[in-house]
């Protein structure tokens, strides 16, 4: 692994650990490749709407055992809390070394105000028809378990690999109505409380621009995910980038083979996480 890349601020959300979309592999290589002051793993890290025992594969439980080690190490860790983890909200305030559960965070970065929420709150979906929610979750990871076959056979035959969600959000009128109203909300709400940034997940649609109304502005971000997208925020030298795990060369050519699958059952899951932990710490 090439020497690790320092910077003040990490933001993920998404990751949707216990699905079959999640993409544990590639995030480990990105935790193992950046050494962040801050690391804000923000909503939907463990996916307890779709969590189950019969699926729980080792590389999720690396991606864990990644973060703890993080925190041992003296990483600022903020978990803040999304819709398919919403189970851990009644644990907000809880802090375990240097990691933090909360559901939203403010974080002061060279005289200048980050909100930092997963952003559930707006989704009107979520809010009134919290069963209609989980059965598209249901319906979106089969649609990734799909693609996932679909670029396999593509990549086979020499193809480029495809996004169905992606196509089908950009071609529905009422997704991409949904996602600008989601941001302009966002905006709008941090514009009024002077907010220099706002930062959100849970739409999976990562993105950095400058939102403007009558009041002022604010530099909206989004993280993306790590399903489809693979993407992080970061910030240094005072200024915020998109991280693409798809375009970081340097990480693609340290990867070696892949580590061998193997599912660990949940009933292990918190013992080896302590025993881990208790290791890093020493």
């Amino acid at each position: 692994m090439s020497k690790k890349r320092s910077i003040e601020v990490a933001v993920i959300s998404d990751v949707h650990l216990g699905t079959y979309g999640c993409r544990a592999k590639e995030l480990l290589s990105y935790l193992k490749s950046i050494k962040p002051k801050i690391l804000v793993l923000n909503g939907d890290i463990i996916d307890i709407w779709q969590f189950s025992k019969r699926y729980w594969p080792a590389s999720h439980m690396r991606i864990v055992k990644q973060i703890f080690g993080m925190a041992a190490k003296g990483v600022q860790i903020y978990y803040i809390t999304g819709n398919h983890d919403e189970m851990l909200r009644k644990f907000e305030g809880f802090t375990m070394g240097s990691l933090q559960i909360q559901n939203k965070v403010v974080l002061e970065l060279d005289d200048r105000k980050a909100w930092i929420f997963h952003g559930d709150v707006f989704d009107i979906t979520m809010k009134h028809s919290k069963w209609l929610a989980k059965l598209g979750a249901i319906g979106y990871d089969t649609l990734i378990l799909l693609n996932a076959f679909v670029n396999f056979v593509r990549e086979k035959i020499g193809m480029g690999r495809v996004s169905f969600s992606k196509k089908i959000k950009n071609r529905v009128k009422g997704a991409v109505k949904f996602i600008d109203d989601f941001e302009n909300t966002a905006a709008e709400i941090a514009i009024q409380n002077e907010y220099d940034y706002v930062i959100c997940g849970h739409i999976h649609n990562p993105e950095i621009k400058t939102i403007h109304n009558g009041q002022g502005s604010v530099v909206y971000l989004n993280s993306g995910d790590w399903i489809e997208n693979l993407t992080a925020l970061e910030y240094n030298d005072k200024v915020w980038s998109l991280y693409r795990f798809q375009e970081d060369t340097a990480i693609h050519a340290d990867n070696g083979k892949a580590e061998e699958e193997e599912n660990m059952d949940v009933s292990v899951l918190y013992k080896n996480l302590v025993d881990e932990f208790r290791l890093e710490k020493s």
